[in-house]
This record gives structure tokens, C-alpha cells and sequence, in this order.
């Protein structure tokens, strides 16, 4: 439950019945992230030499400066793995109880086996279960939500939840609407139980999958919402469809969360939204009147990484110490589906 007392947030774990309905707080919090981006770095001035653009055309329109790109013979596992590599070695914790991997990716290495048992298997976790989720930019918030229920109904006790993402592979360097944007990076979140400071306040997900056909790429069908695609394996868009859907039914949702978790955009210390394009972002604050310098984003060093953006710019953050204990975060994703959602943390 949440209560207010002198414009404090707390929370309260216990079961209540509210209005006739079961409500059971979070048993979860996150208690460490590890990054893992790849050495190869790419500045704007790397598309200059094959398309009709320049550093300031890329930057006055999404925000990016740089991006990292995977090498050839590393792929969405490889950097999952050196995420969790990362985390070990610098927060000097072990995996060997976890008992579950969640991995958030639209860029997986096989349509089978999944990132998630590559990961395992790397460990050797023993009684570790497995799950990939595909849900684009959404896929990181939608993660951390199912491991906060897994804990939280006490099926698990200690979750990796990694997004990793190397959509470096499926650009098509001739398309200059794609090619620009995107970057690749793996980011994990080790998710515990502790009941008492847990850290997930609430969460709230959509999808209007009418729009499917908005963001795309193709494998064994060559069709999306019945509509032949040309380009098979190789991400398209309609940027200016994302960017109505964003500013309009995505700006709906947020406040669809705020008020499901009985708060106000007053409350939040930090928002940190997909980082998609920064002049969305941009929209998005401008329109919900929120201060954009209470806002995170890793698109500028990172360009869009899909779902591995929100976990990226949280560890920025904590790197930065711009985060602070008891802070309360909103954490949104939004966009292949196309999809929208997020979570509402206590750090």
C-alpha cells in the first residue's frame, strides 16, 4: 500500500482487500545493474560516407551522437553474458542461486534455442529456469514486471532480468530512416525477493496491434497484418506513425500508471522513458508538463538500443550518483507491437 506523510512515499507490504479485490504488494526489488556495450564505437560522421546526411542532420533530429555496433561474430547471448560477467566482477555478487533468466530481445541469436539458456548454460546455474520475451522496446519493463510477480507469489527468489539487444545485424545501411538510429548494448537487472524494502510500486501495459505493421521485421513470414514486405530480416518503420502513437496514446498510458499507483507526476524524481528519438522524449515531457531535466535517456552516447535503452540510462544514472536511495522511478517502454508500458519503482 502507499501512503503519504509529509510528501514521502513509502511502502507498506502487506495483503489488503480494496473494494472487494485482493491486492499483494511487491515482495521484489532491483538490487544491482550490469552493462555491457560493445567496443566497436560509431560517431554520426561513419554515415556520411554512404548516405545523404551529416552529424548535424542526425543529431538535430534524434539526439544521437555515437553508437556501439557488435562485431561480426557477436550476437544478442555474447553480450548478455558480458553483462552478467560485468555485474559479478564489479558488484562482487554470485548467480549460482539464481533460479530464473528472463531475456528481453528482438534481436536473438537463434529462433532456437533461447538467449536465455545460452546465458544458463555459460554459468551452469543449476535449477535455473529460462524464458526469452520479444516485445521490443517494451520488453525490459514488461520483464522486470513479470520477475517482481514470480517473487512476489514466491514461485522465485532471485531473477537475472537482462535486455540485450544487437540490432546492428538487421539494419539495412541504405536506409537512411533506420540505420541512423539504432545501436546495440545488453544491460541486467538482478531482481530479489526482500519483503522488507521491496521497490515495485505498480505497472501498466497495452498494445494496439492494428499498428503492427508501423515497426517491422520480417523471418518466416514475408507479411505483416496481410501486407506483403519487401525487406525480409531487415527492421522498417513509420516514423511518423511512432511518433502520433507516442505523443498521443503512449503520453495516455503514463498517466493511465500514475493513477493506477494513486500518484501524480509530482511524486516522481526520475522518469526514464525509451530512448527512442530525443526530440520524442522532448514531446513527450513537453506534453505531460513534466521537466525534462528530471528525465534520463541513453540516446545520445548509445543511440536506440530497443528494450535495452531504459536499463542503460538507469545505469548512466546510478554511475553518475544521480540516483539516490528512495527516489521513485517511472520506467516506460513503448513501441514494436506496437506496445506500451512500465513500472514504478522505489530505488
Amino acid at each position: 500500500m502507499i501512503y503519504r506523510n509529509s510528501g514521502k512515499i513509502k511502502l507498506v507490504n502487506y495483503t489488503l482487500i480494496k473494494g472487494g479485490k485482493k491486492l499483494i504488494e511487491s515482495r521484489a526489488k532491483i538490487s544491482n545493474i550490469g552493462v555491457y556495450l560493445p567496443d566497436n564505437m560509431l560517431t554520426n560522421f561513419y554515415f556520411e560516407k554512404n548516405l545523404d546526411t551529416s552529424d548535424e542532420w542526425i543529431y538535430t533530429r534524434t539526439g544521437i551522437k555515437e553508437r556501439r555496433f557488435a562485431k561480426d561474430d557477436e550476437f544478442s547471448s555474447d553480450l548478455a553474458i558480458k553483462a552478467v560477467e560485468n555485474l559479478i566482477k564489479k558488484k562482487s555478487i554470485t548467480v549460482d542461486d539464481v533460479d530464473m533468466i528472463i531475456v528481453s530481445t528482438c534481436t536473438p541469436d537463434h529462433i532456437i534455442p533461447n538467449v536465455s539458456s545460452l546465458v544458463q548454460g555459460h554459468f551452469k546455474i543449476k535449477n535455473c529456469a529460462t524464458v526469452d520475451l520479444s516485445s521490443a522496446c517494451t520488453g525490459f519493463t514488461y520483464a522486470l514486471s513479470i520477475a517482481n510477480s514470480l517473487i512476489t507469489v514466491g514461485q522465485n527468489k532471485k531473477i537475472l532480468v537482462i535486455a540485450s539487444e544487437t540490432l546492428s545485424k538487421i539494419l539495412d545501411f541504405s536506409d537512411r530512416n533506420t540505420c541512423i538510429i539504432f545501436g546495440d548494448g545488453a544491460a541486467v537487472a538482478l531482481v530479489e525477493r526482500d519483503s522488507t524494502e521491496a521497490g515495485f510500486i505498480d505497472a501498466y501495459f497495452d498494445t494496439d496491434g492494428t499498428q503492427a505493421d508501423k515497426i517491422h521485421c520480417t523471418n518466416l513470414s514475408q507479411k505483416v497484418l496481410n501486407k506483403p514486405i519487401e525487406k525480409k530480416g531487415k527492421v522498417e518503420q513509420d516514423g511518423k506513425a511512432i511518433y502520433r502513437f507516442v505523443t498521443r496514446e503512449v503520453m495516455k498510458g503514463i498517466m493511465k500508471l500514475i493513477e493506477k499507483a494513486n500518484m501524480t507526476l509530482d511524486n516522481i524524481d526520475w522518469f526514464i522513458p525509451h530512448s527512442a528519438n530525443m526530440r520524442i522524449i522532448q514531446e513527450l515531457c513537453t506534453k505531460m508538463d513534466f521537466p525534462i531535466e528530471k528525465t534520463l535517456s541513453s540516446i545520445e552516447k548509445f543511440g536506440n538500443t530497443s528494450s535495452a535503452s531504459i536499463p542503460i540510462a538507469l545505469w548512466m544514472a546510478l554511475e553518475d550518483n544521480k540516483i539516490k536511495k528512495g527516489d521513485i522511478l517511472l520506467l516506460y517502454g513503448f513501441g514494436g507491437g506496437l506496445t506500451q508500458g512500465g513500472v514504478i519503482i522505489k530505488w
